[in-house]
């Protein structure tokens, strides 16, 4: 169990609603159904009503800086059945780019896969006490594209399972090119921070609102005043 998920859930019950996805930049097709992932008549561009107002909120905020640049969607929603299968994709393409086969990994070998890959995806829970963070509507990862629509320099893709995932990776390097990743980066961050959302601490690219992850990196801040996440798991 991971810190964040040993806070309690106070289910607010407000509706999981759909992203107006001309007002953002979106990846097509969608990187998990691309490769399969069962989203049934489910849609992964659905946030919580309050959710989708700050990201609009935060892409304003972006424009007042950046008038023509817009966040980049990449993934919002996604239930339960979806985080199994991804964390299955995921686990046997690390197998596989490390020489296994993933049907014939010992017990030591599997383990330390499982390790590599839950450090980047949350463990796919049915508990109702400890949902994935996207499969209560709460949580996004986006980026930024530019007045062209050309995706913003990040420094490494989303879902990359290396250390430069950190948020801060390129924070101190002297190299011009990786100023500038952390500089975006660092954008992205405040203008998510603007309208209320928080970032994980080892994804550059995630952010959520009202979560369990959220209640428990707002408690870091506010050790007196101890929040609560308003939004589980959805059926």
């Amino acid at each position: 169990m991971k810190p964040y998920q040993q806070i309690p859930i106070l289910e607010c019950g407000e509706p999981l609603i759909p992203i107006p996805l001309e007002q953002f930049a979106v990846e097509s097709p969608h990187p998990y159904a691309k490769v399969g992932a069962p989203y049934g008549d489910r849609s992964p561009y659905y946030l919580r009503q309050s959710v989708l107002n700050s990201l609009v909120q935060a892409q304003t905020q972006l424009q007042q800086q950046y008038p023509r640049w817009r966040i980049q969607i990449f993934d919002a929603y996604r239930p339960v059945e979806v985080q199994q299968f991804m964390v299955d994709y995921t686990f046997a393409e690390s197998a596989q780019a490390q020489g296994f086969n993933p049907d014939t990994l010992t017990e030591t070998q599997r383990e330390a896969i499982l390790e590599q890959v839950y450090q980047i995806w949350a463990v796919p829970s049915f508990d109702f006490a400890t949902p994935p963070p996207h499969s209560t509507g709460a949580a996004v990862d986006v980026t930024l594209v530019d007045e062209a629509g050309k995706a913003v320099e990040m420094g490494s893709p989303i879902d990359e399972m290396s250390a430069r995932s950190h948020p801060d990776y390129f924070a101190n390097s002297a190299n011009s090119r990786e100023q500038q990743y952390h500089f975006h980066r660092q954008l992205l961050h405040d203008v998510m921070l603007s309208a209320g959302f928080l970032r994980h601490p080892n994804e550059w690219w995630h952010f959520s609102r009202g979560d369990q992850l959220w209640a428990w990196l707002s408690n870091q801040v506010n050790p007196t005043n101890l929040f609560k996440a308003r939004y589980g798991r959805l059926v």
